[in-house]
């Protein structure tokens, strides 16, 4: 009968720290931070909790357009109506009438540096089911479950306060990985601090990121504010060959979102460092191969395994090998089998897949008549009950 077994590795990795490392203790109600290089995740507060995005939800309606127009469904220089709905949302908007025209390429600057509501709207019934924002909110909500966002549900385009638009810290943290990775023709826009659009809006031309500006190497993505939000922001930063998302939400001021994405920043570059804690093709452990012409085969890791463990830690990395077994033959080299299960200290737990070192063929009648023999010798010597 083939059972779950669980094989502790050998293998402890030592990697020189010191001290235990420190947690985050952030000021935010939720919040997510995840190092998109080694896809560590280094803070996790109320993360998968729905709540109020405000304005950060206008990152999956730039999502949704960032498709369209790659799809030829709708280009840069197309130029959009404006309908008396798009016209009357207040907040943050462009200031647009229902005498305009508006490219996409304006738009989308409106969206990303401005966070124009009424241009979320323009974008949302041009490219709705049914022409209206709320039809497109539905299908955004819909897109999003196809990319894994579990916990979002939109009732509008950009976040405008109404009853069961919500969004989690963890969602708004793959949304972000997705548009960096997805479209990085249009990433750079996110970085600009400013935009004027035809001159109608002098005291809305500034992005309201407060890390564009101040050289910690942020470059994304969307503030939010609400009455029910707080202050938010979904940001990102690069240093070096690292990059870091972020999400936080709930916090009191405008200054205290600052204050608290700088240090988050900070802390998530400087407190941790990026290791190679297991090479490519280094054998971790040994699975046993049920009638195959070896008894096991050699488990390893297909690529480096890569994470980030706090500059001041624990002296020790253990890490555990999880497979079920024995496995069945034939194998091929390269199968996966198994997963090596490490947690640094102050980090989730990190499931890495293990994969066969060789290929192990079906055993010939030898094999099969030892085994079964086995087999056999063990029933008699558990007796008629199956106890010794």
């Amino acid at each position: 009968m083939i059972a779950a077994t669980r094989l502790i590795s050998s293998l402890v990795l030592v990697l020189a720290f010191a001290v235990p490392g420190q947690a985050f203790d952030t000021r935010a109600t939720s919040a997510f931070v995840t190092d998109m290089t080694t896809g560590t995740v280094l803070l996790s507060k109320n993360a998968d909790e729905p709540l109020p995005p405000a304005s950060m939800s206008k990152l999956m309606t730039l999502y949704v357009t960032f498709e369209a127009i790659r799809e030829g469904r709708l280009s840069l220089s197309e130029r959009l109506p404006v309908s008396q709905h798009a016209m009357d949302y207040g907040g943050s908007t462009m200031f647009l009438d229902t005498t305009d025209r508006v490219t996409v390429e304006d738009l989308l600057r409106g969206i990303i540096v401005l966070s124009g509501n009424d241009a979320c709207a323009v974008i949302a019934e041009a490219l709705s089911p049914d022409g209206t924002e709320a039809g497109f909110a539905r299908f955004m909500t819909r897109r999003g479950q196809q990319m894994g966002m579990t916990n979002s549900v939109f009732k509008n385009s950009n976040g405008w306060p109404e009853e069961g638009h919500v969004m989690s810290m963890r969602d708004l943290a793959l949304l972000s990985r997705k548009l960096i990775e997805d479209f990085p023709e249009f990433y750079p826009m996110f970085a600009e601090t400013t935009y004027e659009f035809d001159g109608r809006a002098p005291q809305n031309t500034q992005n309201r990121n407060p890390l564009l500006r101040i050289g910690v190497g942020a470059d994304g993505l969307k503030t939010g504010h609400t009455q029910e939000a707080g202050y938010g922001l979904t940001g990102s930063a690069k240093q070096g060959d690292r990059r870091v998302i972020f999400v936080i939400s709930g916090l009191d001021t405008a200054r205290a979102r600052a204050e608290e994405a700088e240090q988050i920043v900070n802390w998530a570059f400087r407190q941790f460092a990026e290791k190679t804690v297991v090479e490519q093709g280094t054998e971790i452990a040994r699975a046993d191969v049920w009638m195959g012409d070896a008894p096991s085969v050699g488990l390893v890791p297909a690529n480096d395994v890569n994470t980030l463990v706090p500059v001041l830690g624990s002296g020790n990395l253990t890490a555990e090998v999880v497979y079920s077994g024995p496995v069945r033959a034939p194998v091929s080299k390269g199968d996966r089998l198994a997963e090596l299960v490490f947690k640094p200290d102050d980090l989730p737990e990190i499931r890495v897949p293990l994969v066969a070192a060789q290929d192990v063929e079906t055993g010939g009648f030898t094999v099969r008549l030892r085994t079964v023999s086995g087999l056999l010798l063990n029933r008699l010597r558990q007796g008629p009950e199956g106890t010794l």
